[in-house]
């Protein structure tokens, strides 16, 4: 068990399309367990395996959910199936999303409410299953970083300037930048 870095905005391998994966084994359980310690370690509800520098198709996740999946899980090669998305600009006390790879900023960002997600565990058993409200939210956000997308990404052009302007004034949208869970102050103060 390892916890890894965190890579930050800029960091090539989170901006390209992530690998399939081919192989239930060994390897990608521990690779799992290592994104389940990182993804505790940072007090995250998800995480991407773009976000330790892994460009594979997986993501884990830990949110509380009324859909009737386990609060905790992984999902191997996932494919989303994504419902409307409802209304105009994002609401910026109730639609607001962050990021372990844009670390301790968050900004307003409309989702859908309702995905279907379809996918493998760790040992390859197929997944299939409606998610919705947040955990909706924390699928797409997820499945996001699979195709090289952060969620800054998606912002309207208002939010969008801010993201670009709270990354160059850290410094980010370069390689090599990285923050350590545990070891870091925590970004977002838990």
């Amino acid at each position: 068990m390892t916890i890894h870095p965190v890579t930050i905005l800029g960091e090539p391998v989170l901006h390209r399309r992530a690998e399939e994966v081919r192989r239930f084994d060994g390897e990608l359980r521990s690779l799992v367990t290592d994104l389940f310690e990182t993804m505790d370690a940072a007090h995250g509800v998800g995480l991407a395996a773009p976000q330790i520098g892994v460009g594979l198709r997986i993501f884990t996740y830990q949110m509380e959910n009324d859909d009737g999946v386990p609060d905790r899980g992984v999902l191997v090669n996932p494919a989303l199936t994504v419902g409307k998305i409802s209304g105009t600009a994002p609401d910026p006390d109730e639609e607001v999303e962050g990021c372990l790879s844009v670390p301790g900023i968050d900004f307003p960002l409309k989702r859908a409410d309702w995905v279907r997600v379809r996918g493998f565990d760790v040992d390859g058993k197929a997944l299939d299953f409606e998610a919705t409200g947040w955990f909706a939210r924390c699928m797409q956000h997820e499945y996001d970083h699979l195709d090289g997308k952060l969620y800054v990404d998606r912002l309207n052009d208002r939010y969008a300037r801010k993201a670009r302007r709270a990354a160059k004034e850290r410094g980010w949208g370069v390689p090599g930048l990285t923050w350590m869970p545990g070891v870091d102050p925590d970004p977002f103060g838990h």
